[in-house]
């Protein structure tokens, strides 16, 4: 006869499983806040610079930000060139975002 399963068990590790990721999300989120320099604005201009991108219908604003995003990400895990040298690729992804809205 088989064992039988203690669903109990089963659910409060699955329960702990989830609040462990939810954690480790609401971490991330605060270190890409600290990473962008976005801790630097006050809280109420931060909220609605996000509810602005979540209430956005835009495709072209949206893939602009994601390409921003993108290369943002590929120049942090890369930490290739100068500062100088990222901070220009930047201002050449703001121009072209600027370009699409």
């Amino acid at each position: 006869m088989r064992k039988p399963i203690d669903i109990d068990s089963e659910l409060k590790v699955l329960a702990d499983k989830a609040k462990q990721l939810k954690e480790r999300r609401v971490q991330q989120l605060g270190e890409l806040v600290i990473a962008t320099g976005a801790d630097a604005r006050d809280a109420e201009t931060l909220a609605g610079a996000l509810l602005e991108i979540k209430e956005t219908n835009d495709g072209a604003r949206k893939e602009s930000w994601r390409k921003r995003g993108a290369a943002f990400f590929q120049g942090t895990a890369r930490k290739r060139g100068t500062r100088t040298e990222r901070l220009s690729e930047g201002a050449q992804a703001t121009d072209s975002g600027a370009a699409s809205a």
